[in-house]
């Protein structure tokens, strides 16, 4: 009877050092993701400015004057339109706060009681800490994306100034073989982004005029306040201005349940519209995706990196046909680009 050896395992210490630095690499990256995404929307926000600083530069204007003129112009109009703004919000707000009792227990009220049982409340001052969690959650998202979007402004500046020489440099990384595919890569992308950012504004200038005339008609309180709040909630395709009805519905219960009913009928309304008529005329044939693919990479992108997550994960889908056509067309069937692309 032959007797039984231990079994031995060898790692190569070459293995161990790759286990290392993998591990390194993700708690790197765990420490950095902010930052990282800081990087992504200064890159989104230059490359939407860009066609800007370069006709300023074919004008005769130097770069880093071109896209100074371009930052300081964006600053005032942000600037100019918060300082306009700011004495209605404000009044606006004071107003919705003095009665946030009121609609809470007319929400209360209105509420089905199987909903009521689902979310856990029982009586109407319940209703706010239920939802307090949620409105939390989403008032620290909105913290982070200010100050996000701000460190991103000051290194968007830089990327306008110097975009051309930070892409070469980038490249100079790519095998020489494969510099036409990247360079055509990018093209597209910037187009996509370019699309994506000018579409966006649009959309959500459309949306806070709609909602500023409806609610100012049916003479539902703090109309500029929730006019804003759906142009702001507008910048998430699909599924952000339906989002902010609820704001408004609540708004438009302390005038009568009627026009609640018809104030979410027709945000309802514009929505579709907005689908399916505004969207595909503001965003063009560069930023074509279904609402199925919209709404999965905003989720996707929210679970990953919370507000800018989801907004920065829309441009990086709508590129992946590009991707597919451009990087994928050897190892896929012949007919699925195609099909894709009709599709």
């Amino acid at each position: 009877m032959s007797e039984s050896r231990p079994t031995t395992v060898e790692v190569p210490w070459r293995t161990i050092f790759k286990l290392i630095a993998a591990a390194a690499l993700v708690w790197i990256w765990l420490k950095l993701v902010e930052l990282a995404l800081v990087v992504v929307v200064a890159v989104l926000i230059s490359v939407a400015l860009k066609p800007v600083v370069n006709r300023l530069e074919r004008l005769g204007w130097p770069r880093w004057a071109g896209a100074a003129l371009v930052a300081v112009l964006l600053l005032a109009g942000v600037g100019g339109f918060g300082w306009f703004a700011w004495a209605s919000i404000a009044e606006q707000a004071r107003f919705a706060g003095r009665h946030v009792g009121d609609l809470e227990r007319q929400l209360f009220e209105n509420t089905p009681a199987w909903l009521r049982r689902v979310v856990g409340v029982d009586q109407a001052d319940g209703l706010q800490s239920a939802i307090g969690p949620y409105a939390l959650r989403f008032g620290r998202s909105a913290v982070s994306a200010v100050v996000v979007s701000v460190l991103a402004f000051i290194l968007t500046m830089y990327l306008m100034i110097e975009s051309q020489r930070t892409r070469d440099w980038l490249m100079a990384f790519v095998p020489k073989t494969k510099r036409g595919k990247v360079a055509q890569t990018l093209d597209e992308a910037e187009r996509v982004i370019f699309a994506y950012v000018a579409g966006n504004v649009l959309t959500s200038a459309f949306a806070g005029v709609f909602v500023l005339i409806l609610l100012s008609v049916l003479k539902v309180p703090s109309a500029f306040l929730l006019a804003l709040v759906a142009a702001v909630f507008d910048f998430v395709p699909v599924i952000g201005f339906i989002g902010s009805s609820v704001f408004a519905v609540a708004m438009a219960l302390t005038v009568s349940p009627g026009t609640a009913v018809l104030v979410f009928s027709l945000y309802l309304a514009y929505h579709l519209i907005e689908n399916y008529v505004i969207s595909p005329w503001a965003y063009g044939d560069f930023l074509k995706l279904s609402n199925v693919a919209v709404i999965l990479a905003f989720a996707v992108g929210a679970e990953l990196a919370g507000v800018i997550g989801a907004l920065i994960a829309l441009p990086i889908a709508a590129a992946y046909p590009a991707i597919e056509r451009i990087w994928l067309r050897e190892q896929l069937p012949d007919d699925t680009v195609t099909e894709h692309q009709q599709a």
